[in-house]
């Protein structure tokens, strides 16, 4: 079977990282099997999916689409101003968007792919309009759907162009259920970890020179927000957080990721972050390290911390800390609440609690016993839970049951 999988960055986001996961372990699964990744820039994307076999078509987006996102309207809760700059948008995307479609179609025919696999919302709607009646379609959900109309709108009208649609958790399958109730059939596969990589044993980062910070005293308890920008991350109830636990405890706070997607206002910049940080006077205690290698990151942390204030369709890096035996304290939010066991493997605290969370880091930072048996289970945890190859058993079986459609049923 040859796939094309069209992804709308270029960047290494959480969905794009598990592509890439489910990609490698496909090919390990059916070696005969070629894969095609349409990218809309040369941003490291492209290198990751060339090392892992695939062969990378570059279609570079226009900026205007790029930028085109909700956002914004929906955090403000569809004001008048914020529909008309979506419309202003829309207008100029509009205008672009034939001529990208057409660069899009020449590179996916060119690949000649038994299926099309779609990674994100511009892409399941450019994936069902670039797509022949006998050519299978799969949307692979990583968000969910209903708190963006847009979205929902448009996905709603170009359902019956999809033939399967994956969710990478049940909490997102139900939202899209809720959401297109007209969808295809649809499946729940949870995103696979590469357990190699992410492991206890291994490389560690010196996270203090990464920030440009003085060498932490003997006994310092590190503790890191390892996420993108988004605006929904929780950096800012992170640093308050730590700020309330620093006062009682050795604490170092590290802010490990950065900004990936060119969406309108969706997401801080290092600057606001670190305005953000001064503000609380928090310069000596919490720095940012920018991306970096994030399994080296994880081990060199005692508590990884995931502090989303909106409920997260899965939760990566939850699942990549566990595999790396780390201490985890999360919201159990939306997805996230379908990878742990509360005070098994992981330390679950209500979402938008800056109190609750600096409790949970005074708490662990406290008891190194405490810390090491969460961390012990949380890998025997993610070994069962997030096997790349289960998951590339499942979406391989999804990809061949559409195949095996018949034509009449895609052409309905």
């Amino acid at each position: 079977m040859r796939i094309s999988f069209l992804s709308v960055s270029d960047q290494l986001g959480g969905s794009e990282v598990a592509l890439l996961g489910m990609i490698s372990a496909l090919g390990r699964l059916r070696s005969d099997w070629k894969f095609q990744v349409v990218i809309p820039g040369d941003g490291p994307l492209a290198r990751r999916a060339q090392d892992i076999g695939a062969a990378c078509a570059i279609v570079r987006m226009p900026a205007a689409l790029a930028r085109l996102g909700e956002w914004s309207a929906v955090n403000e809760r569809w004001s008048a101003g914020a529909q008309m700059a979506l419309g202003l948008r829309l207008c100029e995307s509009a205008a672009m968007l034939p001529g990208y479609e057409s660069r899009l179609r020449r590179a996916v025919s060119a690949f000649q792919p038994d299926l099309i696999h779609t990674n994100g919302f511009k892409a399941h709607v450019l994936g069902a309009r670039l797509k022949h009646r006998q050519q299978p379609l799969v949307w692979h959900l990583h968000e969910y759907v209903s708190p963006r109309r847009l979205s929902r709108w448009l996905l709603g009208r170009y359902a019956t162009r999809c033939d399967a649609v994956i969710a990478n958790s049940a909490s997102v399958a139900a939202d899209v259920r809720r959401s297109l109730p007209t969808l295809p059939s649809l499946h729940v596969v949870p995103n696979g970890i590469d357990l190699t990589t992410f492991r206890p044993a291994g490389s560690r980062l010196d996270l203090d020179g990464l920030a440009g910070m003085s060498p932490a005293a003997p006994g310092v308890v590190r503790v890191g927000l390892v996420a993108t920008f988004g605006r929904w991350k929780g950096h800012d109830l992170f640093l308050d957080a730590v700020q309330r636990a620093a006062s009682s405890r050795p604490i170092r706070g590290y802010i490990i990721g950065g900004p990936v997607y060119d969406t309108a206002n969706s997401q801080y910049t290092s600057r606001e972050l670190q305005s953000m940080i001064d503000a609380r006077r928090l310069r000596d205690r919490v720095g940012l390290t920018g991306f970096v290698d994030a399994a080296a990151a994880m081990r060199a942390l005692d508590i990884v911390v995931h502090a989303s204030t909106e409920a997260e369709p899965f939760g990566l890096v939850i699942a990549e800390a566990m595999a790396c035996g780390r201490s985890v304290i999360t919201t159990g939010h939306g997805g996230a609440a379908e990878l742990v066991v509360t005070e098994h493997d992981a330390v679950v605290v209500p979402p938008g609690n800056s109190q609750a969370l600096a409790e949970a880091i005074e708490r662990l930072a406290g008891d190194r016993t405490l810390r090491d048996a969460i961390g012990e289970r949380a890998r025997e945890s993610a070994v069962d839970r997030f096997d790349p190859e289960k998951m590339a058993s499942a979406a391989a079986d999804v990809f061949e049951s559409a195949a095996l459609r018949p034509a009449f049923a895609r052409t309905a």
